[in-house]
């Protein structure tokens, strides 16, 4: 059974996941920092966004995919994977130092545990 669903919303994601690293390998280039941040708060902003993209969409993912493979229908899969979407765009502006947008990077995160418990939900009820 292939992974139509979570196939479309990883393959969105991906798109996002190189904005996001571009974004971070273009002002490398701009400030020649090759590593870390050099204290430029503008490049660690964008180092933390790629990097918070990376540590929580990968799990939101095989989840998504667990409850594809459970046979799950479109709106349990349109649930997980639009929020996540969603929740993932948002965030990254959120993510800067001087806090105009925490709005954004709080409802990103947000967004993105419940897509995750709507998952972790689906499997633990289908589980038993």
């Amino acid at each position: 059974m292939p992974l139509e669903f979570t196939a479309i919303y990883a393959s969105l994601l991906a798109l996002l996941m190189i904005v996001l690293s571009t974004r971070v390998s273009v002002m490398r280039a701009k400030t020649d920092i090759p590593i870390l941040h050099g204290d430029n708060i503008a490049l660690a902003e964008r180092i933390r966004q790629h990097a918070n993209f990376t540590e929580n969409v990968p799990m939101a993912l095989i989840l998504m995919g667990i409850v594809e493979l459970s046979g799950a229908d479109a709106l349990w899969l349109n649930a997980i994977g639009a929020t996540l979407l969603f929740s993932r765009i948002i965030h990254p502006f959120g993510v800067n130092a001087d806090n105009n947008y925490r709005v954004a990077r709080g409802m990103g995160a947000l967004l993105t545990t419940v897509s995750v418990l709507i998952s972790v939900v689906f499997i633990l009820l289908n589980a038993f």
